[in-house]
């Protein structure tokens, strides 16, 4: 896999389309409300499940299926994240979305996905993603760190911020 200066940046449209997330702990639970907002058709596949996917899934919000997740989850998804507290099970998450060329974030071992998500950081309908070096503390700090010299130009006034 590339270093993280190689990756691009980019803002996917998935409103209406299919994510997979593998797993419902910590990681895929802080992860899915901006799924959610970004309109995605969010299905968790997972033995267990947070609160928070149980209330979702309660609510139609998302599909949760409680099993362990299988290569076969991924047909036809658009994006993948691999959360679940297996290296074995995020392994073949990952295998599964590459061989369909679907883009899979690993959240175990970084490095071993076809993407990454950026910590964000959203002003004033502006959205910033900050890519880091694998610590998710120093990427956290530099995105409050921009958060903090932000100016936002007036709508039309072609300044730059």
């Amino acid at each position: 896999m590339p270093d993280d200066a190689s990756f691009y940046l980019s803002g996917l449209d998935l409103r209406g389309r299919a994510v997979l997330v593998a797993g419902a702990g910590r990681v895929a639970t802080r992860r899915l409300p901006a799924l959610l907002e970004a309109g995605a058709v969010v299905t968790v596949v997972a033995p267990q499940a947070s609160e928070l996917v149980r209330e979702l899934a309660a609510t139609g919000r998302l599909a949760w299926l409680p099993r362990e997740v299988r290569s076969e989850d991924v047909v036809g998804a658009w994006y993948v994240m691999a959360a679940t507290d297996s290296a074995r099970a995020n392994a073949l998450v990952g295998e599964a979305a590459e061989r369909q060329q679907t883009f899979c974030v690993r959240c175990d071992r970084a490095a071993a996905g076809s993407a990454r998500t950026p910590t964000r950081l959203a002003v004033d309908g502006f959205t910033v993603g900050v890519l880091g070096t694998g610590d998710p503390l120093a990427t956290r700090a530099l995105r409050d760190r921009i958060a903090a010299a932000i100016t936002v130009p007036a709508a039309g006034s072609g300044q730059q911020g």
